[in-house]
């Protein structure tokens, strides 16, 4: 039997950097978009919740949708790739539309800002459901798709790094006073280097696995053996529930250095210090996988990072050197998690085909971003809600109770919902070693009679 082809630095380049463009809306929508709609264009935070709750759910579920047509295409360019091929224009278009900022009423500003982050929601699901299962057909072996994994997260953080490091100096720069014609023109810059970055991803990238040749099934057939898949199921709901921690937890550090540290500026070293440490944890996933199998050391890094997190509540907002440390030290440690756990979904796509005889990674990738959209749509919301609850009040000194709440928000409710993600994970059964017994297997039953 012969070996998997080894997938050169440049086609895994060209794959990470697909996850930069990715990046540069959703970290930007991460950790500037509620702020942009309360304290820029004026909406109430309470009204924002609902819609960044009403719209990720719609967004959610149509990525099943996407990958159950994704599954289904056949063409000269694969399954996956000719979706970021015509997918990246609207996908930057979408994005740009949502800063426009026009001159209408409270209510006319309510409808635009649902109709543009909807249709945002569904370009982004467009490119990036096909975009996410193109890993899990680049090469069979799991040991390259671990390493093709952290190539991606690297590049993602390298995004996410620049959205930190370059949006509010980019929006002072540009709007020469002026928040909403800074952030458009800001936006517009990321826009057009999302497009450039997905057409690379598309020309450089290939795809190698295909479905066994007889392989027949519906979609029903489809969704109910996915639900049978006890690894993906696992995942499902660690992804969940990791994506509700970092959507109230990043959504809530420029409320808590405008508000609490009374400082906005300190936000850009805070937040870009943070990445860089992410960005060098992810590219050391292959240093900490000499400790142990991906499960374990998935659960034992999720945990600490829980605890990190946790243990901001207890700095004083004006140690801003502590601020800091703490914030590098738990991102280095969780940078290889995103890297695993991606390896991991493609491993359940195999596991699936291994088990039932089907491969349907589309559908497979797809309904576990399904279940991190959901987390970021509740996550989301409950940073609007919370902000509401607690009393708070764009553009003003807070209360002691609403100062208290965007401390809880950045540190004690994340960690918590960090833990029960990690808790999931403890129900994923496959090891390191089974899953070299699946490729085996697969790859036997593919092999060509002599």
């Amino acid at each position: 039997m012969s070996l998997p082809e080894r997938l050169s630095f440049q086609e895994k380049l060209a794959y990470g950097l697909g996850d930069t463009a990715s990046n540069f809306y959703f970290q930007f929508f991460n950790l500037f978009l509620v702020f942009y709609y309360t304290d820029i264009f004026g909406l109430a935070p309470a009204a924002v919740g609902t819609m960044m709750l009403a719209l990720r759910v719609f967004d959610a579920v149509i990525d099943p949708a996407v990958g159950v047509l994704a599954d289904r295409t056949n063409t000269r360019w694969g399954k996956f790739r000719p979706y970021i091929l015509w997918g990246a224009i609207p996908y930057g278009v979408a994005g740009y539309a949502m800063f426009l900022n026009p001159g209408l009423t409270q209510h006319g500003k309510l409808v635009y800002a649902y109709v543009t982050y909807g249709i945002m929601w569904v370009a982004y699901a467009a490119i990036n459901i096909p975009y996410s299962a193109l890993m899990g057909v680049m090469s069979p072996s799991s040991e390259q798709r671990t390493s093709l994994s952290t190539y991606r997260f690297v590049c993602a953080f390298a995004g996410a790094f620049l959205i930190a490091r370059l949006v509010v100096p980019l929006k002072n720069l540009l709007g020469r006073g002026n928040e909403a014609e800074g952030i458009r023109y800001t936006m517009l810059i990321f826009s057009v280097l999302s497009v450039a970055l997905f057409f690379l991803t598309f020309a450089k990238t290939r795809e190698r696995v295909a479905p066994l040749a007889d392989q027949r099934g519906s979609f029903g057939e489809d969704l109910l053996n996915m639900l049978r898949n006890r690894p993906w199921v696992a995942l499902f709901f660690s992804g969940l529930f990791t994506l509700v921690n970092a959507a109230v937890r990043n959504g809530s550090i420029i409320y808590y250095f405008k508000y609490v540290v009374r400082d906005e500026a300190r936000f850009t070293l805070y937040a870009t210090s943070g990445f860089v440490a992410f960005i060098a944890g992810a590219a050391s996933t292959k240093l900490f996988l000499k400790l142990g199998d991906r499960r374990t050391l998935m659960i034992a890094l999720s945990i600490l990072n829980a605890l990190m997190i946790a243990s901001f509540y207890l700095v004083d907002p004006r140690s801003y050197a502590a601020l800091i440390t703490l914030n590098v030290v738990a991102n280095f440690i969780v940078g290889p998690t995103p890297a695993m756990l991606w390896s991991m979904y493609a491993d359940t796509a195999d596991y699936g085909e291994w088990r039932f005889g089907r491969r349907t990674t589309g559908l497979v990738f797809s309904a576990l971003v399904f279940s991190q959209k959901v987390g970021l749509a509740m996550g989301t919301g409950a940073l609007g809600w919370l902000l509401a609850y607690y009393g708070f009040v764009a553009n003003v000194d807070q209360t002691a109770a609403s100062s208290l709440g965007i401390r809880l928000m950045f540190s004690v409710i994340p960690a918590a919902l960090a833990l029960i993600g990690t808790f999931a994970i403890l129900f994923y059964p496959i090891t390191d070693l089974k899953m070299k017994e699946i490729e085996a297997d697969l790859a036997r039953r593919k092999a060509v009679p002599a």
